[in-house]
């Protein structure tokens, strides 16, 4: 876990530095150590949010993490942060019924700005996303703490680069 979290942090701070490529590189090594993690015997649904985040915002083809999400449970998961990793793999496999059906369930104490992100993503609702992504990203802004220290809006770009594959940027 502690490697995928450095690989996480030298990614996004390369991605902040206009570093694409190396960026790149290293949030595809997050997402590895992630998985591979999760192999070791970890049941902490971050570990598929981290793996899914990292793969859309480089661009990649996400399916295999969305795949290996919903294999683990994630979208019937008791926990809130589990069905959020579900809601985010159902809608990278353009399952968006289900995945709006998922982030219905998110409940009140889950952030209400990403669980309206999602149901905006799986509805196709360009004008809702946008809102709701601007939202996530002034609630970043107002945030003491970050993963790794590094006060990057991950799930706004993971989200908004899902949108932008739709059709929704």
């Amino acid at each position: 876990m502690q490697l995928a979290n450095s690989a996480w942090a030298a990614g996004l701070c390369l991605l902040m530095a206009g570093e694409r490529d190396q960026a790149a590189a290293w949030l595809r090594r997050s997402a590895e150590r992630y998985r591979e993690s999760w192999q070791a015997g970890s049941t902490s649904w971050g570990r598929q949010i981290g793996a899914l985040k990292a793969l859309l915002i480089v661009g990649d083809d996400a399916g295999d993490a969305a795949g290996w999400a919903l294999d683990a449970g994630a979208a019937a998961s008791e926990s809130p942060i589990g069905r959020y990793a579900g809601a985010l793999a159902l809608l990278v496999l353009d399952r968006d019924e289900e995945a709006a059906a998922v982030a219905a369930t998110l409940g009140e104490d889950f952030p209400r700005d990403v669980a309206e992100a999602l149901a905006a993503l799986a509805a196709r609702d360009s004008n809702a996303f946008r809102a709701a992504s601007t939202r996530i990203r002034i609630s970043f802004e107002a945030r003491d703490a970050f993963l790794e220290d590094i006060p990057v809006p991950d799930t706004a770009l993971a989200l908004e680069a899902l949108a932008a594959r739709r059709g929704l940027g």
